[in-house]
């Protein structure tokens, strides 16, 4: 856990898990639009942020928190913008040419990549027994997927992307785990929604995207992305990742496959086989074991003691 002496109002691994459980709608939602993935993205950011403005209400400090952010500190914020940019245009793209189970499977192989961020980062060591448990959960994601992998041609090349997604969250989580230490959750997650979007607008113009001309039921799938996977998703884990660090916070996101496959179930009326029910029960002893046993994360206080900078605990 990150060290800090300000203690969280709700618990944590509370509000991880209820954060897993939200974003694991987002796969479905893209499914269902017709839209161009960069469209689907692109409004799924801006949606966010209109949907995030009415709280400067009850959080006006937000404003004059921004304007006395330092440059360094601003530069690092558009950084994880251009990682969250990035994961969602390779994700929702992936989406178009390999199935459901694969890409979610494969983009949730965040713990492997955030190991080895927090380690070379933050210094962060991991113990063997909590170490096991993520790659057992790991193998549980596999278990689920390896039925529906498709290999060759561009279902090969989606997956390629859905991987691609993974690195570039890992990222934004590593970038985030850091600034979080600098700003409150609030200023935090409308200046990075704010920089995505601002990316994504111009990546559509840049490769010739309509903004405008879809139906109204593209419309509704863009808005239930904004609210379900990330305001109660993205911003939630956010706000955790100040106590909780990349590694904890993307092996929670492991589960995903889990509220995937149910809501496919429900929604999409495709049926939960064997594998993924033993692949659900496999990840949930894997992220058990992981938690139980991961006490040795140390936040960014290696950073802090190599640059010198004293902590906000806004």
């Amino acid at each position: 856990m990150n060290q800090s002496l300000e203690k969280p109002l709700f618990p944590p691994y509370l509000a991880l898990l209820i954060g897993v459980i939200a974003i694991s709608s987002s796969a479905i939602f893209v499914k269902l639009s017709d839209a161009p993935a960069p469209i689907i993205a692109t409004y799924r950011l801006i949606f966010s942020v209109l949907l995030t403005l009415p709280f400067l209400c009850w959080n006006r400090g937000a404003i004059a928190e921004i304007g006395k952010t330092s440059k360094k500190v601003w530069l690092l914020c558009i950084l994880s913008g251009a990682f969250l940019a990035s994961h969602f245009l390779l994700w929702f793209e992936s989406l178009n040419y390999t199935s459901v189970a694969s890409s979610t499977v494969l983009v949730t192989l965040q713990p492997l990549f955030a190991f080895i961020g927090g380690y070379f980062f933050f210094g962060e060591k991991v113990r063997f027994l909590a170490l096991s448990g993520g790659l057992l959960a790991i193998a549980g994601s596999f278990v689920i997927g390896w039925g529906d992998f498709q290999v060759g041609g561009m279902a090969l090349w989606g997956d390629f992307l859905a991987l691609m997604g993974a690195v570039t969250v890992t990222g934004y989580w590593l970038v985030g785990q850091y600034v979080r230490q600098h700003m409150s959750s609030f200023a935090y997650t409308l200046v990075v929604y704010t920089a995505t979007s601002v990316i994504l607008v111009a990546y559509d113009l840049a490769f010739g995207y309509s903004l405008v001309g879809y139906p109204a039921a593209d419309w509704g799938w863009f808005f239930c992305l904004a609210l379900f996977p990330t305001l109660l998703g993205h911003s939630i884990f956010n706000w955790i990742i100040k106590w909780l660090n990349t590694t904890t916070i993307s092996m929670g996101i492991l589960g995903e496959p889990i509220g995937t496959a149910i809501l496919a179930y429900f929604i999409l009326g495709e049926v939960v086989t064997p594998p993924q029910w033993i692949g659900g029960l496999i990840i949930i002893a894997g992220i058990y074991v992981f938690i139980r046993f991961n006490q040795s994360a140390k936040g960014v206080s290696s950073i802090e003691q190599a640059t010198g900078e004293p902590k906000k605990l806004a």
